[in-house]
């Protein structure tokens, strides 16, 4: 299993590697110091038209003292540099002129304009001066620039023009917007498809370290390709060899004749860093790496492959692996089988990518047993480059791939992963295998939110926002992507049955309502047609036709349930018997689903001889199901994945009452008086969910029975008493809250019985809130995934019922809602029996302003709001628990466009 890579600050590496529009890797870094005498070429290099669109004149004089003022490193100034083939190509630079502004500026060398590097250099400067809380980024340019003007308006951020004067004056909120993001992931989308093209799609493929014998890694691949009928020229590469399978042999990659897209490398570790070389130096797009003896094996591993990274880039190689089993494309006009499995797979519309390589000939085998078939599919092994959110964009191009399918065991950058998937979910179903679900790493902590998190919690909450769809087993995922693949989805959840065999029609029955689904009765006009036409023997929902019932009958009955209206999709059980025909049965229902909108499946019992799908004339097929189970189980995903594309994408609301600097200087105080930060004080936690907009019930912390008797006569009566002791996650259940106390003797009774049972003066004296639902809202900053917040049944309850639901950041409007409605408990929120209903828009914006606090304030770990009351008049947090942790550093950057 590889490691988990946490994306770092643009403030604080050396550089970083990004694809331009045409595929190629630029390399893009913070401006030092020694970088004078090449900025000085670069504005000696370019012509005199783009010093006077730049400077607003041609001497270059005043260009060289600017480049000079540049890397003269000063707090007022920050810059950028674009390498291409080894080059300074680009800068990109900002002055600080007040407060949260800057003037920004860009330079480029002509020979490179084009290849969209002016936009990364912009992305990237916003997320430079982002780190360093410059909300905008000004600019002053020429008319006449339409170069530099077509940069900003495709930039997809925020901005305002002027025109005066021939000038341009451009205002850019360096903030991600939805639209900021789209349009970045559309960028993206497209230079990943032009990088992986020549990979995926080579016209000419090198085996290198393909051995003469039957039985090694790079034989059989070889074999596997020229078998496989490869479209374009393929060589290997052995000196010791002029043919090998019958494929002409070089010495090296260099003695190729022709370019080569791609290679395939199975030499020892300890050669690949060598053979990369040479590849890079002829041209080579890129490069599969078989050979194992990397990261996997530690400290040396790792730096060999951070070896074999480093020359990739130099020569803009993409990198497949290394330690996988190699890549497959089934176009006709590919047929590349870059593989050592002994499978040959079939065609069809499901992507594939896979870390293990043992698990990917497993996907492949049922993918072509059940008749599916593949379009693409990646082993990425040790993910040194190509990950599968590269693979996510290039897909979401490629038209003939209708389904993603991954089977992940780590996530490089989680954010950025679940922002792709939501974009290219939209138009392309993505279907997970996520290894490693377990609650054996169940955390303990000091808050019911910290101990409800799993080591998968953060996960299944970045699948449920983004759209993926996430499968318990492999078997599950090829079912569920055979029923997505080629047929329409779904409008709703109603289901029919309909079939020669009532049992299977009540376990399909019975499974729907396991997995949500709904089998409505048939309106009595649907009933009496089915009975007429069809003559079922029961003509409700599920409809048994009889176990004679012949393939006319079937088809009949199909057709009728599909022009009802009264459903959203059909699942068809047929038994073989000796009385009927499989193959008759089939065609039936082919007839009957011709041209239909709506998703038809199909359960053969007792004929393990089927054909595994149904044929039907347009082309498509209909997808067969050995169990009425499993084929619900599956059109259950499908029905989820089209609720989710069909529902509007929502935003983040934008609040008021927000206080961000009132809360900073919260935390800033409280660190200053403990560096090493914990559980804060009830006071300072009130602080902060006050600068939140987040109404408290007052309370005020007393030690002592005068100072509680004191601090219950400003509270009021009746109130609450509850202990202040640390490290007590259930006060309920040491006695240490008192509720409902109405006078001073109750109180002074209460507190000396407290004291007593714990042993601890602090206390917490509270006035009594409003009657309502008890909710829980919390959240717990994973190092990964980042903010993951939770609501759920609160009080007493929270951890018996553990009705919870959890997302992460950004959270919309959407968002909320659904996970409040989503609970278990939500009826009790809408008025259960006569009750009155709670302000849930109240609770909604509480979910709101969590997120907006502990994105605002990065120091804030973990937090917990147990009880949030819901109440008719509102939503009122009653017990916050807060822990605070200093951060070494500004948040990473999670959505920049950058290579692994």
């Amino acid at each position: 299993m590889t490691t988990l890579e946490e994306p770092v600050s643009v403030a604080t590496v050396s550089g970083w590697d990004v694809l331009a529009a045409d595929g190629s890797v630029v390399r893009i870094r913070p401006l030092r110091a020694d970088d004078e005498d090449a900025l000085k070429a670069l504005n000696h290099r370019v012509s005199d038209r783009t010093i006077y669109l730049r400077f607003f004149g041609v001497s270059r004089l005043n260009a060289d003292e600017h480049a000079h003022h540049l890397a003269d490193a000063g707090r007022d100034h920050a810059g950028l540099v674009a390498e291409y083939g080894g080059q300074l190509v680009g800068v990109a630079s900002y002055e600080l002129l007040r407060r949260g502004e800057a003037e920004m500026a860009f330079l480029l060398d002509d020979a490179v304009q084009g290849r969209g590097i002016g936009t990364l250099m912009l992305e990237q400067l916003a997320a430079l001066a982002r780190e360093h809380g410059i909300k905008r980024l000004l600019a002053d340019t020429l008319a006449e620039n339409g170069a530099m003007l077509k940069v900003f308006a495709n930039s997809g951020f925020e901005q305002v023009r002027t025109l005066d004067s021939g000038l341009v004056e451009l205002s850019l909120d360096t903030s991600y917007s939805a639209r900021t993001l789209d349009r970045m992931a559309e960028r993206e989308g497209k230079a990943e498809d032009q990088s992986l093209r020549p990979v995926l799609s080579p016209r000419a493929v090198a085996v290198i370290g393909a051995g003469r014998r039957p039985g090694g890694i790079g034989h059989e691949v070889l074999r596997n390709l020229a078998e496989g009928d490869y479209a374009g020229r393929l060589y290997a590469v052995n000196p010791y060899a002029d043919r090998i399978a019958d494929v002409e042999s070089f010495a090296s990659i260099g003695a190729v004749p022709g370019p080569v897209d791609l290679v395939v490398i199975a030499v020892p570790a300890e050669h690949v860093r060598a053979v990369l070389v040479e590849c890079g130096r002829a041209g080579v797009a890129g490069a599969v790496i078989l050979t194992s003896g990397f990261s996997e094996l530690g400290a040396e591993g790792n730096r060999e492959q951070a070896g074999i990274l480093a020359v990739a880039r130099q020569h803009s190689i993409r990198l497949i692996g290394p330690n996988c089993l190699g890549i497959v494309n089934t176009a006709p006009d590919v047929r590349l089988n870059a593989t050592f499995a002994s499978l040959a797979p079939a065609p069809g519309t499901l992507a594939i990518a896979a870390q293990s390589g043992a698990i990917g000939i497993a996907v492949l085998d049922q993918a072509g047993r059940s008749g599916l078939g593949i379009s693409e599919f990646v082993s990425l092994g040790n993910k040194v480059d190509v990950s599968g959110n590269d693979l996510l964009l290039h897909w979401w191009h490629e038209p003939r791939t209708e389904v993603i399918g991954l089977y992940l065991e780590s996530f490089g950058n989680p954010r950025k992963f679940g922002s792709i998937a939501r974009t290219v979910g939209r138009t392309k179903p993505i279907l997970v295998v996520k290894g490693g679900r377990s609650s054996g790493g169940r955390r303990a902590g000091a808050s019911h939110t910290a101990a409800a998190a799993t080591p998968d919690t953060a996960v299944d909450a970045l699948f449920d926002q983004a759209g993926v769809l996430r499968m318990e087993t492999l078997e599950e995922l090829v079912d569920t992507a055979r029923v997505l693949a080629g047929r329409p989805l779904p409008r709703g959840r109603r289901l029919a049955v309909i079939g020669n065999a009532g049992g299977a029609g009540v376990l399909a029955a019975d499974a729907a309502g396991r997995f949500g689904l709904e089998v409505p009765e048939f309106s009595a006009p649907t009933q009496q047609e089915l009975a007429d036409a069809a003559g079922a023997v029961g003509a409700g929902n599920p409809v048994d036709l009889g176990a004679a019932a012949s393939p006319r009958t079937i088809e009949r009955a199909v057709r009728t349930v599909l022009d009802s209206g009264e459903v959203d999709a059909v699942l068809v059980c047929y038994a073989a018997t000796r009385a009927g025909s499989v193959g008759d049965a089939y065609r039936a229902v082919a007839a009957a689903a011709a041209g239909t909108d709506l998703p038809v499946l199909v359960n053969s019992l007792g004929a393990p001889e089927a054909a595994p799908l149904v044929a039907l004339e347009d082309g498509s097929r209909l997808p067969v199901f050995p169990f009425p189970e499993s084929a619900v189980r599956a059109l259950s995903h499908v029905v989820r994945y089209a609720e989710w594309r069909a529902r509007p994408q929502g935003a983040v609301p934008v609040l008021n009452t927000v206080d961000r600097d009132g809360a900073q200087m919260v935390v800033r105080n409280y660190l200053r008086h403990d560096p090493t930060g914990g559980w804060i004080d009830s006071r300072h936690a009130e602080q902060l969910m006050r600068c939140a907009g987040i109404e408290v019930v007052p309370a005020l912390q007393a030690s002592g029975r005068s100072a509680v008797v004191a601090a219950a006569g400003s509270v009021g009566y009746p109130l609450v008493l509850k202990t202040a002791a640390e490290g007590i996650v259930h006060k309920t259940d040491v006695g240490g809250v008192v509720v409902g106390l109405t006078d001073r003797q109750a109180v002074e009774s209460a507190y000396d019985e407290m004291v007593a049972a714990i042993g601890d003066q602090r206390v917490v004296v509270q006035a009594m809130a409003p009657k309502g639902t008890e909710l829980v809202i919390g959240m717990v900053r994973d190092p990964l995934f980042g903010p993951v917040v939770m609501v759920g049944s609160g009080g007493v309850l929270t951890d018996l019922l553990a009705d919870r639901r959890w997302r992460g950041l950004p959270l919309t409007d959407l968002d909320a809602t659904e996970m409040l409605r989503s609970l278990r408990c939500a009826p009790l929120l809408a008025g259960y029996r006569g009750a009155d209903p709670a302000d849930e828009a109240a609770v909604v914006q509480v979910l709101h302003r969590i997120a907006w606090l502990v994105d605002a304030i990065p120091e804030i770990a973990e937090l917990d709001i147990n009880p949030l009351l819901a109440a008719p008049s509102g939503a009122y947090a009653v017990d916050v628990k807060l822990r605070l942790a200093p951060v070494a550093g500004p948040e990473p950057d999670w959505y920049s466009r950058r290579l692994r």
